[in-house]
């Protein structure tokens, strides 16, 4: 996917990488090396062969002079904590950080070395497997999703902080930040950006329900994760995890927006009941919030054509239409 926050560099600069990384003698040769992974959506990456013959992967943030969304700021070093977190605390698979380089010396931003995981991405895949097949994979997503929702966390908010005493004010917050990013480009939601905020403000008394901070993947989608011999093997891209409401996970977004995808299986391998009425208005609240993202974030990325765009402002009539129904 292209897009201008992916920050490319020069095969100089990535061996000079490679060597901070893994010391010289670990400098590849040839012409053959290095291929740019294109499924992402905001962070350049590399497969990497070094001299060793080992597989590596690169991940670079955006430069600096790209204007990106406000939950974005400092994603990388998000990823580094949630890996860290996911390692230690939980038996999920994820790829091990072997270096990380904030100093800005080689290039203009952050950058991270970790291992290659070799499998599919699932999102790749999509079509080529049986529904039954498909069905095993979302239950066993929905598991490996409570394992992670079950790190406790010191606050609401950014892994690193500063975070919220309580769940209300962390994701309004979030919530208007998106907005105003929003209204900084101009973007047309469809709906006056009043209206949206009062909709928001009609229901957040239902997060005051929130009272444990958990950790949150919320970018597991599809795309984010890998497979091999019809098992998931890593669970990739985690710079958008923060301490929260579980039930803001991409696996539940279906169950309110049929767009999204069935969630049934989903929901069984996470082993949860039905939602209450208050979970359910959450939930809104949340795939409200997702679509805001993903129509505002078209006009920073500046995505080719207009396809995105159109699918995401439908997403936000569909949300706020739940909310009138209600």
């Amino acid at each position: 996917m292209e897009s201008i926050t992916k920050n490319r560099q020069s095969t100089v600069v990535l061996r000079a990488m490679v060597e901070r990384a893994y010391g010289p003698g670990e400098a590849p040769a040839g012409d053959d090396w290095c291929s740019e992974l294109g499924h992402g959506w905001f962070n350049v990456a590399y497969r990497m062969r070094l001299r060793s013959g080992r597989e590596v992967v690169l991940k670079i943030a955006p430069p600096p002079h790209i204007e990106v969304m406000t939950y974005e700021r400092g994603a990388m070093a998000t990823e580094l904590t949630a890996l860290r977190l996911i390692r230690e605390q939980t038996a999920v698979p994820v790829p091990a950080v072997h270096f990380a380089d904030r100093s800005h010396e080689l290039c203009d931003a952050d950058y991270f070395f970790m291992e290659f995981v070799d499998g599919d991405n699932l999102g790749m895949l999509r079509g080529k497997h049986s529904p039954a097949e498909r069905a095993t994979f979302n239950e066993t997503l929905g598991a490996l999703n409570r394992s992670l929702n079950a790190v406790a966390g010191p606050h609401f908010g950014p892994l690193d902080g500063p975070g919220f005493p309580t769940w209300r004010a962390a994701f309004l917050d979030m919530i208007e930040g998106v907005l105003r990013d929003g209204e900084r480009r101009d973007v047309d939601l469809g709906h006056p950006y009043e209206a949206v905020r009062a909709a928001i403000a009609a229901h957040a008394h239902t997060l005051d329900e929130v009272t444990e901070p958990r950790f949150v993947e919320w970018d597991m989608w599809d795309n984010n994760v890998m497979v091999r011999d019809g098992r998931i093997v890593a669970i990739i891209d985690h710079e958008r995890a923060f301490f929260g409401d579980p039930l803001i996970e991409a696996g539940f977004t279906g169950s309110e927006i049929p767009a999204y995808g069935d969630s049934s299986a989903f929901i069984r391998g996470y082993g949860r009941g039905p939602a209450t009425p208050d979970e359910r208005v959450r939930r809104r609240l949340y795939c409200l919030y997702l679509a805001l993202i993903m129509t505002i974030e078209t006009a920073y990325r500046h995505f080719p054509g207009t396809e995105n765009y159109d699918w995401a402002r439908v997403r936000i009539d569909e949300t706020l239409a739940l909310f009138d129904q209600a």
